[in-house]
């Protein structure tokens, strides 16, 4: 079963499965409401495996919803963790580099300690714990930065502004790993295939700030736009953002091989924006 029609990452295992010939059954918000454990408990039903695509994704507007994003992304993730135990089924689930605190120096290996610096990454841990608690055979895939060709994403927007020669100020003093869903969705099957267990980190391989993705998708789209730097407390946000969550990948890589670089993962998603 897979979780959470409508999004990005659905979209790409969807387009996945197809590829491989594996049957699924793709549900959305009308079919499964995660807020409503009765609807968790008759729909989770007669299946191998749940892969949970959605979420409640707004940072800044989880700062006012705490409430609602812990419901989502924390209780009923954990409903549905215990709804699988009793079904004997895998839950394959999508966690953050949010759950850091931002503060690290070197790549957050699986282990390092929880400390989210905003309600969105509560909620998220909240999510971690209650899948762990729940006693059910899960996989935890923390990532970070989702893009993709279809969507609403961080490339598709700057790609959509520089088209229109539309001046950018992008913040310099975040770091982390850009991830393309469709990377995504396929080394997480390669780690299900490799009986992977527990919590692992997934992204593209190597790194940048924001700012630097974004010169990047400038030299790939409009090399002449106007592309300037700014610090985060420039912009008035109402989260916190970590200023370091790199996520280390040896863990995923020992098993299922080495990441595409961030900037080939780009080239393949521009060339084929919807």
């Amino acid at each position: 079963m897979l979780l959470g029609a409508g999004g990005m990452l659905h979209r790409a295992w969807s387009e996945l499965l197809d590829r491989k010939s594996l049957q699924f059954q793709a549900l959305g918000r009308r079919e499964l409401d995660l807020k409503d454990r009765a609807s968790i408990e008759r729909v989770i039903s007669d299946c191998q495996m749940v892969i949970n695509c959605a979420a409640y994704t707004d940072v800044d507007g989880a700062e006012k919803e705490e409430a609602l994003a812990n419901e989502v992304n924390g209780v009923a993730v954990g409903h549905l963790a215990r709804t699988c135990r009793q079904r004997g089924a895998l839950l394959v689930h999508y966690s953050t580099d949010y759950v850091f605190n931002g503060k690290g120096k070197r790549p957050y290996r699986r282990g390092d300690a929880i400390e989210p610096i905003n309600a969105y990454g509560r909620s998220k841990a909240l999510g971690e714990r209650l899948i762990g608690e729940s006693g059910c055979e899960h996989l935890i895939i923390r990532t970070s930065w989702l893009y993709g060709p279809w969507g609403k994403n961080f490339v598709r927007t700057i790609v959509a502004f520089l088209q229109k020669n539309h001046p950018l100020r992008i913040v310099n003093d975040q770091t982390g790993r850009p991830s393309s869903t469709e990377e995504l969705a396929g080394n997480s099957l390669k780690l299900i295939d490799k009986g992977a267990r527990g919590i692992f980190h997934l992204a593209d391989g190597g790194e940048c700030t924001w700012f630097e993705l974004t010169k990047e998708i400038a030299r790939r789209v409009n090399p002449e736009a106007k592309v300037d730097s700014c610090a985060t407390a420039e912009l008035d946000r109402a989260a916190a953002r970590p200023v370091y969550s790199v996520l280390d990948l040896e863990e995923s890589e020992r098993l299922i091989g080495p990441m595409k670089p961030w900037k080939d993962a780009l080239q393949d998603v521009i060339a084929r924006l919807e």
